[in-house]
């Protein structure tokens, strides 16, 4: 399905007008490519161009304004920040599991980096998305170098400790311009981790020490975070447990309480 939609969406593109902007994610799938789908309606510009949500980089700290973050500032792509209702399609998606993203790009610019941002408990689906709705720091950042090809994708490990309706943000910062890509995706997180609910008085006690984001940690260390014990492969500081996908600094090691 997901294939067949990154195909329509690419083949709407080829009639659409010229845009500057260059990329959008098909999985999740995005805002954008629901509106060039037409799986929602009064989407405006961006039905033809959802390649093109590009706005200031350095987020959270700099980047678009709040309540245009999904528009990446763009007015002209303002029915992206419409919450409609709470009424966007959404995707299932398995809480702590590893999960491929995918990205299309029509020009692939020079690359920085992709960081995924998730939103907290306070998250309002009615409501367009603001920062103080996001987890304050990214649950995941891919570091990258050239520029990558029309079609990427890199696998990570999705938060562990959300469940429920959610939205991911997904920034794409680009190396040569001081412009960054913005998509974001309306999910529903079933399970935990395992498909395991933290709360499950089957489950053990978490033992090790809760992970400290100032903390040195060496190889061998264990430390418990969102209801999961996890232990070191190497030196670290500051890497988030259940960050990284296959390539994270933490090997899962079992959900806890």
């Amino acid at each position: 399905m997901l294939a067949g939609t990154a195909t329509a969406a690419t083949l709407a593109l080829l009639g659409a007008p010229a845009a500057s902007g260059h990329g959008y994610t098909d999985d999740p799938i995005s805002r954008q490519l629901h509106c060039a789908e037409g799986n929602v309606e009064d989407c405006g510009a961006i039905q033809w161009e959802p390649q093109s949500v590009e706005g200031p980089d350095g987020f959270p700290e700099g980047g678009p304004a709040d309540g245009k973050i999904c528009a990446g500032g763009n007015e002209h792509f303002a029915p992206l920040d419409n919450p409609r209702g709470g009424n966007w399609p959404t995707q299932e998606l398995e809480a702590g599991a590893d999960h491929e993203f995918r990205w299309s790009f029509t020009a692939a610019h020079s690359t920085e980096k992709f960081e995924y941002f998730v939103t907290n408990d306070s998250y309002d689906p009615l409501e367009p998305l603001t920062r103080d709705m996001l987890e304050p720091d990214p649950f995941e950042t891919v570091p990258f170098e050239g520029r990558p090809p029309f079609e990427h994708s890199h696998t990570s490990r999705l938060p562990g400790n959300k469940e429920g309706r959610h939205l991911i943000l997904a920034v794409w910062t680009v190396a040569d311009t001081d412009n960054a890509f913005y998509a974001c995706h309306d999910v529903v997180f079933t399970g935990n981790g395992n498909g395991t609910d933290p709360g499950d008085p089957e489950l053990p006690e978490c033992d090790a020490a809760a992970w400290d984001a100032e903390a040195t940690y060496q190889s061998g260390d264990t430390v418990s975070h969102g209801g999961a014990e996890y232990r070191a492969r190497w030196w670290t500081r500051g890497t988030e447990p259940g960050s990284g996908g296959s390539w994270s600094v933490w090997d899962f090691l079992g959900n806890c309480r």
